[in-house]
C-alpha cells in the first residue's frame, strides 16, 4: 500500500522547500521518478548549483530517474539556463536543475523543464506532484544509466551564448564580474577561456567568483539594495566599464554602470530591445506589466511591436512562441531570447552590453542617461497586507474615475496623463507588489508614491 505524504515543496511554477522535512533525499528521489514517469523520459538533462545539499539531491533525482528506465544526462556544477540548454541541444525529453536560487541558506529546490526546453504545464506539474506524494510508480524492466555530459554540456552552452555577439566588436573593457560565491564562477572561466582562443581580449575583474555553498558574503541576491555595494564599490575602486552581478543560479544579472549605480530593469529591458530592433527591424518584444513606458517608447521609437505578459517565465515565453518575439523582459532581471530556446539567460545581456558599449563609444551611464530624465520609476515597494484582494479593490475605487486606460492583465494597472502604476498580489505571500511611474517628473513620483504608502499601510 502507498504511502501518500503532502509535499509542501511544490510551489506555484517550481518545487523550492525548507531542508529537512520539506524538501530531502528521499522527497528529491521521488521527484526525479515522478518527473520522469509523467513526462515519459528517455533521457533526462540534470544540473545543480553551489549549495552545500545540491550534489547529494541530485544524486537522490537522479536514482529516481534511472529506476524508471530514463537515462541521465549529468551536466554537474551548472546554471538553470545550461539545463536549458543541454535539453534542447542533446535532445532530452526533460531537465531538473537543483537550485534554491536566491532562497536563504536553508533552503533548496528543483526548476523542471520539459523537451525543447518548455515550461511544464500546469497538468504536468500536478501530476508530478501527485505521483511523487502517491509514491508508487509503473516499474521498469530496464535501469537508466548515468551519462557525464559535463564537458559537452558546457561547450556547447558557451557556443550558444557567445553567438548573441559579434566578438569582432568586443574591446577590452574592464568589467566587474561578482558570481556571489554561486554558480556562475566556474561559467565565467570557460566562456573566459573560449573567448581567449578566439582572440578577444578580455579583462574582467572578479569578486566572490567561486563556489561556496557557506556563502561569506550571503545569499547572491543583488536585486536587494543591502547586498548592491560590493558590486558597487569594485567598479568604483577599478574604475570599471560597467559591473554584472548574478544570484545563485545566473539565471538573472543585474547590471551597474561606469560610476557603480545600479540600473533598474527597464533601461536594461530598452536597451536590450533596442539592440534587436536595430538588428531585425518590426520585430516583437514582450514586456511584463509592471513597468512599461520607457519600453514602449523604445519599441515605437525603433519600429517594433510591442506585447505586455503576465509577469513570470512561463507566462513570458508562451506569449513569446504565440506572437514569435525575439526577445521578452522583466524590470526582475529575466531576459528571454527566441535564439535561445524562448528561455531566458543571464549571460547573455551583459554580453550584450559588453558589445554595445565596444560599438557606441559611449559610457553605460551615457546609454541611459536621456532614458532615466524622460521615464522614472519607484522600484517595486512591497507591502504586508491582510487582505491582498481587498487592497486591490480600494485602490481600484479610488482612482478608476481619474484613469485614462486601466489593464487587469496582471494586478491592477492604471495609467494617467503624466503617471501610472501596476499593483498586483503575490503568488506565494502575503503582500501587494507596486510600481510606480512618471514622465521624467521625479517630484511627481515622490508625491504620488508618499500616497500609495498611506493608502496601502492603512488598507
Amino acid at each position: 500500500m502507498s504511502n501518500i505524504q503532502a509535499l509542501t515543496c511544490f510551489k506555484a511554477y517550481d518545487v523550492r522547500g525548507k531542508l529537512g522535512g520539506e524538501l530531502n533525499k528521499e522527497i528529491a528521489y521521488r521527484i526525479g521518478r515522478a518527473t520522469a514517469q509523467t513526462l515519459n523520459a528517455n533521457t533526462l538533462a540534470l544540473g545543480y548549483d553551489a549549495r552545500e545539499t545540491s550534489p547529494e539531491l541530485a544524486r537522490e533525482v537522479a536514482k529516481g530517474v534511472c529506476d524508471n528506465g530514463t537515462d541521465v544526462l549529468d551536466i554537474g556544477l551548472a546554471g538553470t539556463e545550461e539545463i536549458y540548454a543541454a535539453v534542447s541541444e542533446f535532445g532530452a525529453c526533460a531537465g531538473i536543475e537543483i537550485t534554491a536560487s536566491h532562497n536563504p541558506i536553508e533552503y533548496n529546490g528543483m526548476k523542471i523543464v520539459k523537451h525543447g526546453s518548455q515550461p511544464l504545464s500546469e497538468v504536468e506539474f500536478s501530476s508530478i506532484k501527485s505521483l511523487a506524494e502517491k509514491n508508487s510508480y509503473v516499474s521498469s524492466k530496464r535501469r537508466g544509466t548515468v551519462i557525464d555530459k559535463r564537458i559537452s554540456a558546457r561547450e556547447s552552452y558557451i557556443e550558444k551564448v557567445m553567438g548573441f555577439v559579434d566578438l569582432r566588436n568586443l574591446k577590452p573593457l574592464k568589467i566587474v564580474i561578482n558570481s556571489g560565491n554561486g554558480a556562475a564562477g566556474p561559467t565565467v572561466d570557460a566562456l573566459k577561456q573560449k573567448m581567449e582562443a578566439e582572440s578577444v581580449k578580455t579583462n574582467f575583474v572578479y569578486a566572490n567568483h567561486n563556489p561556496d555553498s557557506s556563502f561569506p558574503n550571503g545569499i547572491p541576491n543583488p536585486l536587494l539594495k543591502a547586498n548592491r555595494s560590493l558590486t558597487t564599490d569594485v567598479v568604483i575602486s577599478e574604475k570599471a566599464e560597467f559591473g554584472v552581478a548574478f544570484d545563485g543560479d545566473f539565471d538573472r544579472c543585474f547590471l551597474f554602470d561606469d560610476l557603480g549605480n545600479f540600473i533598474p530593469g527597464e533601461y536594461v529591458v530598452g536597451l536590450l530591445s533596442e539592440v534587436f530592433l536595430r538588428a531585425e527591424k518590426g520585430s516583437t518584444i514582450v514586456h511584463d506589466p509592471r513597468v512599461v513606458w520607457n519600453t514602449m517608447d523604445i519599441v515605437s521609437t525603433f519600429g517594433g511591436h510591442a506585447v505586455s505578459s503576465k509577469t513570470g517565465h512561463a507566462f513570458i515565453k508562451a506569449a513569446m512562441r504565440e506572437n514569435g518575439a525575439i526577445y521578452g523582459g522583466e524590470i526582475s532581471a529575466h531576459h528571454y531570447f527566441k535564439d535561445f530556446y524562448y528561455c531566458d539567460s543571464g549571460m547573455i545581456p551583459w554580453l550584450m552590453i559588453w558589445e554595445l558599449i565596444s560599438k557606441s563609444n559611449l559610457c553605460l551611464s551615457d546609454l541611459i542617461l536621456d532614458r532615466k530624465r524622460q521615464f522614472l520609476s519607484s522600484g517595486e515597494i512591497n507591502f504586508t497586507v491582510a487582505d491582498p484582494e481587498n487592497c486591490l479593490e480600494m485602490v481600484n475605487s479610488l482612482f478608476t474615475s481619474k484613469a485614462k486606460s486601466i489593464n487587469e492583465l496582471d494586478g491592477l494597472s492604471m495609467s494617467f496623463e503624466t503617471w501610472r502604476f501596476n499593483l498586483r498580489k503575490s503568488n506565494t505571500e502575503p503582500y501587494v507588489r507596486l510600481n510606480i511611474e512618471t514622465r521624467g517628473d521625479e517630484l511627481l513620483l515622490r508625491e504620488i508614491t508618499q500616497k500609495f504608502r498611506k493608502i496601502i499601510t492603512n488598507a
